[in-house]
């Protein structure tokens, strides 16, 4: 009697349990997560960029109006702006010792191109990395491979670039260059880090997007270089040399309020360099935002440059043209006094002297710190 009557107690109290937690406002147990907050939790982690910044570093070039560089200046000749507020630049690190990445594209579209770029290995050791640099090669067609890791020794890159084979149909750019990107963030500290994208314009089969790539490469503070083979290709079939269409297209380009989307408000839009809620857009995810362009994207928001190249004597002046801007640069560090501030922070650079160009990245993104 006993037993049933306490068999009985237990079943009542296990349906009175079920009754309550089925209840508005039943709160649940300390310790017992809500499998819904936890999945929209998960969501907004996975959609955050929780990366925080210690030291910025600000690629800046300065040209004359004969668009000369400018040599010589001094930390006190700059005036940086992080977010309209005014940093203490601590250093000008462009006389640390250099390290390269080169990123090949080595699809099957490139039997008359590859030849080209082959020629240029020594070029790139003794010219850009400089006596105290060194030299990785990755190449990439559907997928990756470094084929040279880091080395001082010319002969090897030169080697090397000789031996690449083309592959597939498919470049993976922006596999490529975040590969390339992490590579160099694991070098030390203390040597600039650039990245050399020799590649076609649009990516085509790469897994990671663009606003991934850039990430990764504002946090370890690589600059990115281009040479377009897009250009080169266009020049051996055709006879003209149109200039390149915008990298956004027409329906995702930012205008004044009240202006009208025609071909002209276009063309000075894109290159007048109203490019930063562009930038914006990328980080934010924006679906409808189809980016044309990975190496202008790259290069521009990093604070290298885009360089073209239709034979091999003006791929050799790129390569030139590159080693000269990296030797003339001015790489101003700094740790921001406005980290609290969380999203996008838009860099400024000015100088004291009149009638000088400053070309610098236009910013970074970054998770607030408390």
């Amino acid at each position: 009697m006993c037993e049933t009557i306490t068999m009985r107690n237990v079943l009542m109290l296990l349906l009175c349990a079920s009754w309550f937690a089925q209840q508005p406002g039943f709160a649940q147990q300390p310790g017992t997560p809500d499998p819904a907050k936890v999945e929209k939790e998960k969501a907004e982690t996975e959609n955050r960029i929780i990366t925080t910044v210690q030291v910025v570093i600000s690629p800046t070039t300065v040209l004359d109006k004969h668009g000369d560089y400018v040599n010589g200046l001094q930390l006190e000749d700059f005036q940086l702006y992080d977010n309209g507020k005014l940093q203490a630049v601590t250093a000008d690190v462009r006389e640390e010792p250099l390290s390269l990445v080169v990123a090949v594209q080595k699809s099957a579209n490139l039997n008359e191109i590859l030849p080209k770029i082959q020629k240029i290995g020594s070029m790139l050791n003794d010219i850009i990395a400089g006596q105290d640099g060194v030299t990785a090669v990755l190449a990439f067609d559907h997928k990756w491979t470094i084929v040279q890791d880091f080395t001082s020794e010319t002969g090897r890159i030169n080697e090397t670039m000789k031996n690449l084979k083309p592959g597939s149909t498919q470049h993976a750019v922006d596999d490529a260059a975040m590969q390339g990107i992490r590579m160099l963030r694991g070098q030390p500290n203390n040597r600039r880090k650039v990245l050399l994208l020799i590649a076609e314009k649009r990516d085509k089969g790469s897994e990671l997007h663009v606003r991934e790539v850039l990430t990764e490469a504002e946090f370890a503070n690589v600059v990115i270089y281009s040479l377009d083979i897009s250009s080169a290709m266009a020049a051996l079939t055709s006879t003209g040399m149109p200039p390149p269409p915008p990298s956004i297209p027409t329906t995702a380009q930012h205008l004044p309020a009240g202006a009208v989307l025609t071909p002209n408000s276009i063309d000075q839009q894109y290159y007048t360099g109203n490019y930063i809620p562009v930038f914006v857009d990328i980080f934010k995810g924006v679906k409808s935002l189809f980016v044309d362009d990975a190496l202008d994207v790259f290069t521009r928001f990093t604070g290298g440059k885009e360089y073209s190249f239709i034979s091999e004597k003006s791929l050799e002046r790129a390569v030139l043209g590159i080693s000269q801007e990296l030797h003339s640069q001015y790489l101003l560090s700094y740790s921001p006094n406005n980290k609290s501030e969380g999203g996008f922070h838009e860099i400024r650079v000015t100088v004291n002297r009149p009638q000088l160009e400053v070309r610098t990245r236009p910013g970074y993104w970054v998770a607030a710190q408390p």
